[in-house]
């Protein structure tokens, strides 16, 4: 379905040049003389990357219909990750290359969006933090608290994240599951 540029909302799909973007943000700007020219911030569904397109008020852009389902991480085998709808009770595989580096941060129950185009698994979105219980962590040095210090801990998932000197083991911790990086103690 082909749309006015103008009419692009964030979190859509479209076809652009015989790639399959989503939009992440827009950038309505109306100059003094002359059209609105629209700043679409998008991500290639194929390679992953980035890229920002502009656009003119009049051009046509092909909209792409999705579904995007809530499941719920399962386990994983090695070689795939299984996910659960909670409606359905459906097993899901995907794999590690469509994952990325979103498996550093999956526990069991947790409950992600996936985007599906056509009925393929696209990609996957995290909640914007996440629960972590730390395993491993040195003990700080009493005292040394100037300066926000920080020491590595590892989390139950195997992944490494710096916390602040008071994270022991066996701690929860929240963390950015954008940036990777501890957001708060639970």
């Amino acid at each position: 379905m082909a749309v006015v540029a103008t009419q692009i909302k964030k979190g859509q799909c479209f076809q652009y040049n015989g790639e399959k973007l989503i939009v992440l943000d827009l950038d309505h700007r109306t100059p003094g003389k002359g059209n609105a020219i629209i700043l679409a911030n998008c991500r290639s569904l194929q390679t992953g990357k980035t890229k920002t397109i502009r656009f003119a008020s009049s051009d046509k852009v092909d909209i792409i219909n999705v579904d995007r389902q809530k499941l719920e991480y399962s386990y994983t085998d090695g070689t795939g990750y299984f996910f659960m709808s909670p409606e359905t009770y459906d097993t899901i595989e995907l794999s590690s290359e469509l994952l990325g580096e979103s498996k550093d941060l999956l526990i069991e129950n947790l409950v992600v969006e996936v985007l599906f185009i056509e009925g393929n698994p696209m990609t996957i979105d995290l909640p914007p933090q996440v629960e972590l219980a730390v395993t491993e962590s040195s003990e700080g040095i009493k005292g040394d608290t100037a300066n926000n210090p920080q020491k590595p801990a590892k989390l139950e998932t195997g992944i490494e994240v710096q916390v602040p000197l008071f994270i022991k083991p066996g701690d929860r911790i929240k963390v950015d599951s954008r940036t990777k990086k501890y957001v708060s103690r639970v």
